[in-house]
Formats: C-alpha cells, structure tokens, sequence
C-alpha cells in the first residue's frame, strides 16, 4: 500500500494515512440493479430471517452484491487472507476510502453496517467518535475490505480508520468475540486531554474500573499496581499469553465476592458498547476460560493529572486482553478468543 508523506501521521497514532487511489464508481442505475439481485438473494437464503442473523450481516451480502468488477479487485481478498485479522490503532486496510470510492448508497449501507455492530444506546455516539476523529473527511475516510463470500461461505467484513477497526463475520471466525480483535479510541476536547477526560465517548469505562482499584485494601493496590502499560504494536498489543498465572497485576480469583461483581461490572461497560450477540460470545469465552483468571491491572505511567484515578489500566486473562490506555486521549485495543 502506498502511503502518506510522515508530516500526515498523528504524533500518537502513529499509523500512516493512506493516498487514495480512485477507481470507476457504480452508477446509480447498475448499483440499483445489482443491490435488488441481492436483495432477492438475501430473501431466499434461509438464513436471512431477522430471528436467525444479525441485520448487519444480510447488509454485508447486500454490498458484497453491489460491487462493480473494479470494486471487488480493490477491496475484495481470500477468507485466509493475511491482512483481514490486522489491527491497529490508526490505519487504511485498503488504500481506497469510503467517501471517494463507493456510491452514495453503498456508503450509507456500510454506514449501517457499522451502526448495526454497536449496541442501540451507543451506536450514534461511536459514530459521533468516528466522524470527529475523523477529520473533516469524517466517517468517509474509512476503508472497508471484504473477506471470503458472503452469502456463499466464511466472509469477513473489516472496516478500519483513525481510533476505529471493527469487523462483521457472522461467527464465519470460529472462537473469536468481534470477528477478531478491534480497536477504538477517542481524543474528544483535545489531543492531551485533562484529567476529566471531558466529552470522552469511552471514558466511562474507565471510571467504572477505577471503583474497582478504591475497593482494594493496602496489599491489594500494591499488587494491582504496576510501572508502565504494554507497548501499542499493532497486532502484538492484543497478543494472547494463554497464561492463567504469572500474569500483571491483581488476580480477580484472589478478589472477594463484592470486589469480583464490581469487575464484572467493568466487563458491562466495556462491552456496552456492541451489540448483543457479539457481547454474549465475549462472555461465554471468558466464562470459558474461568473468569477466576483474570487479572486486573492498573498502571503509574500516564497517570494525568497525579490524581491516582489511573488513566491507564488493562483486563487479562489467557484468552482475553482488553488494553485501556488514557494518556493523552483513549486508545483500546480488545481480543478475546477461545
């Protein structure tokens, strides 16, 4: 993938931007006819029913079916494919973006898709993240590939941008929550926010854990405690151990009852966000693996303002990372997979 000039990275999500490469767009007629073929195809796949698949899963189909010839060579790959379980903090999957390169249509259906992968109470404000994130190409900006063949076998849709990477594979990836592991973030009032972390779409969550860490007596919180956060890597940063001991920070087997609820309700808001049926995945794998192991730490470095309400702190377990780092603004990378 060709890419931008250094003076067009963001100094913390350090990932390049993406030169867009423009390709020959649909017209509106050949858009409307290929998308009523798959709209035909999706009413008679038995599985199409709303009671059987998730709605952003049929709209997957609906634009796989939509695409010209120049499309699916730009955006279309292999199930296999390497780059289709990629992760990273601020980064283009393909070199073509949403705003330049689809059809008015065929962006809205992906608008959809991606609010369809949230949760009701919070899909608009993930979106309202993503556009102010953005810049002032806003949700345009991101890019979307296609995995396999929807509709036919194992697909995977990935849509990827700055503080933003979610996929859609109708369980096609086997054992994993989300499709794969994802990323979101928000710099919300600036770039180095203040300790508050005012109009921060995620920072709740952050404040939900931090209950958890008052909650610790003396030998607890030194337990708790640790010098730095883990390296954000790319896909390393969501690298599973497969450890049930030895891991960072408090072990929430070792918590009291009242304490293990209150982490439970740290994992309610980390999943609050998406929707119902990836949530459930997630829990049912980390239930798999023993909640008992997982480890909850919270770490000095990045701690803004010296107010001791950390800003950086993570959830571990052998299966399962969850990366919360507030410092200057809030990146968090999630994995969870059998």
């Amino acid at each position: 993938m060709k890419t931008s000039s250094p003076s067009s990275l963001c100094p913390d999500c350090a990932s390049p931007r993406i030169i867009v490469l423009h390709e020959p767009l649909l017209d509106r007629r050949e858009f409307l006819k290929k998308t009523s073929a798959a709209a035909a195809a999706v009413a008679l796949a038995p599985w199409a029913r709303a009671d059987e698949k998730p709605k952003s899963e049929t709209l997957v189909q609906q634009l796989h079916g939509s695409l010209s010839e120049a499309q699916r060579k730009a955006i279309c790959f292999p199930f296999n494919h390497a780059r289709r379980s990629m992760v990273d903090n601020n980064w283009n999957i393909v070199d073509q973006t949403v705003g330049d390169f689809f059809t008015k249509d065929q962006q809205a259906l992906i608008r959809d898709i991606f609010l369809g992968l949230h949760s009701p109470e919070y899909a608009e404000t993930v979106m309202r993240q993503v556009v102010h994130d953005s810049g002032k190409a806003g949700f345009g900006s991101s890019s979307v590939a296609l995995f396999g063949e929807p509709g036919s076998g194992k697909f995977e849709f990935v849509l990827t941008g700055r503080h933003c990477t979610r996929r859609c594979d109708g369980d096609s990836v086997e054992g994993a929550a989300f499709g794969g592991p994802i990323f979101y973030g928000h710099a919300a009032a600036s770039f180095n926010e203040t300790a508050e972390h005012p109009g921060n779409a995620y920072w709740f969550q952050a404040k939900r854990a931090n209950e958890v860490f008052q909650m610790l007596d003396g030998k607890q919180r030194e337990i708790a405690l640790c010098p730095r956060g883990r390296e954000e890597t790319a896909d390393d940063t969501v690298k599973l151990s497969g450890k049930k001991e030895g891991l960072e920070g408090l072990r929430v087997g070792d918590l009291s009852k009242d304490q293990q609820g209150a982490v439970r309700a740290v994992l309610r808001d980390l999943l609050a966000p998406f929707r119902k049926q990836d949530t459930d995945e997630a829990m049912k794998l980390i239930e798999a693996s023993g909640f008992d192991h997982l480890h909850m730490a919270f770490f000095k470095s990045g701690d803004i303002g010296k107010d001791g309400v950390w800003d950086v702190w993570q959830l571990e377990g052998p299966n399962m990372v969850w990366y919360f780092r507030g410092s200057p603004h809030v990146h968090v990378w999630a994995n969870i997979r059998a």
